[in-house]
């Protein structure tokens, strides 16, 4: 096996931009997903019985971790994208470069 490879920045912006795309598209799932299980939502639920606030607490608990999980994923991904799209730049750049030296440019 060859320990040559090469990256193509074109590619690399491409994956950039489905990472960018899947951050806001999660983002935006987040909001709305926040946006109906507040704490207000739930409680009105669930009623006003004792059993009731055990579980509405339980599932308020629950929602407001899934809302900081996926908000973190939703910004990894958005970092992982701008990480990428900065490697992609610098590939293009180093191409361009070695390009200019083996046409006999200044380097």
């Amino acid at each position: 096996m060859s320990g040559d490879f090469y990256l193509d920045p074109q590619e690399m912006t491409r994956l950039a931009g489905a990472f960018e795309t899947r951050a806001y598209d999660l983002a935006s799932a987040v909001r709305a997903f926040e946006g109906t299980t507040g704490a207000e939502q739930i409680h009105d639920g669930f009623g006003v019985l004792t059993e009731s606030e055990e579980v509405s607490s339980a599932y308020v608990e629950l929602a407001t971790g899934m809302v900081e999980s996926l908000g973190n994923l939703a910004r990894h991904f958005d970092e992982l994208s701008q990480a990428v799209k900065h490697n992609a730049r610098n590939s293009a750049a180093a191409d361009d470069a070695l390009a200019e030296l083996f046409k006999g440019g200044k380097s």
